[in-house]
């Protein structure tokens, strides 16, 4: 088994968790190779350079560190089954798989548990496992400092994304999606294969499975005041969808087009500024460890 670990995420709770997760790989008979990250890209570079006898990689750390891993694997053509501890501030991901939120629990899975084929994205040349977002908030996940992070976990967040309130700002593009064109002035959008998105369950929809070959996309309009953005925010988390306000849809494929650059996150991290992308679902792309009653 190959372990690679993001030792400052969430509130760094892997550091007093590490032996008794090291105890369960132990007892199970894997011979363990351990790998802290130590710099942004770490663990999709350690992921793309394993050994091909690796019968396991293992990550721990938020949905970025996730998301790493999972660009290395798929960089590397080897589709090594991966496991997931998550110790992350908000674990979207791992909710979506119904991991256990205690860490030792997440690594009895990991060795007892079964190997589910899961759907994952690609942005261009990019990958990304749950979500590609832009606009409104979308950059707090990747701003805000790791040790706020650790101290107020998901408030954070939310602390953050108010102070972007008053410079809320809208995009001029063009979204084709099998034979239909939408152009419109958007604040937000999201293309995700998720069941929860900032913390928020179900906020991309109703009956979604992460294997179907299928994205959730939600696409918000520019609001006319604040009291209209209040509304519109109160309908995507009560997912009360307001067809005047906003675009919902499933696609396996979207071209998304802008005149200006566009600044893009995937699962929580910079994606780059872009004009054009191609975002696309590759179904059942990897394998990970799941429990079995899943």
């Amino acid at each position: 088994m190959l372990f690679i670990y993001h030792p400052k995420a969430g509130k760094a709770q892997i550091r007093s968790k590490l032996a008794d997760i090291l105890d369960v790989f132990a007892e199970a008979g894997y011979e363990v190779t351990i790998y802290p990250t130590r710099k942004s890209a770490d663990a999709k570079e350690i992921t793309f350079r394993r050994r091909p006898e690796y019968d396991l990689v293992v990550c721990s750390g938020g949905d970025g560190t996730l998301e790493e891993v999972v660009a290395g694997m798929i960089r590397s053509g080897r589709q090594t089954p991966i496991g997931y501890i998550p110790a992350g501030s908000t674990n979207d991901f791992g909710r979506s798989l119904h991991l256990p939120k205690n860490m030792v629990k997440a690594a009895r899975l990991i060795v007892d548990g079964q190997d589910f084929p899961c759907d994952i994205g690609s942005f261009n040349e990019d990958t990304f496992v749950y979500i590609a977002a832009f606009g409104i908030f979308t950059d707090v996940s990747y701003e805000t400092q790791q040790d706020m992070k650790n101290l107020l976990g998901h408030m954070a967040y939310l602390l953050e994304g108010m102070k972007r309130l008053p410079t809320i700002r809208s995009y001029s593009l063009r979204v084709a999606y099998e034979g239909r064109v939408i152009e419109d002035d958007f604040i937000f959008g999201m293309v995700t294969n998720s069941t929860s998105v900032g913390g928020f369950k179900l906020i991309t929809g109703k009956n979604v499975k992460l294997d179907d070959g299928i994205f959730e996309v939600t696409l918000i309009k520019q609001p006319k005041n604040p009291l209209e953005l209040n509304n519109i925010m109160m309908s995507l988390l009560n997912r009360d969808i307001d067809t005047a306000a906003m675009y919902c849809f499933r696609t396996s494929k979207l071209e998304v087009t802008s005149s200006e650059l566009l600044t893009w996150t995937l699962d929580g991290e910079y994606g780059g500024s872009h004009t054009a992308v191609t975002i696309e679902n590759r179904r059942k792309a990897i394998r990970i460890r799941v429990g079995r009653e899943q």
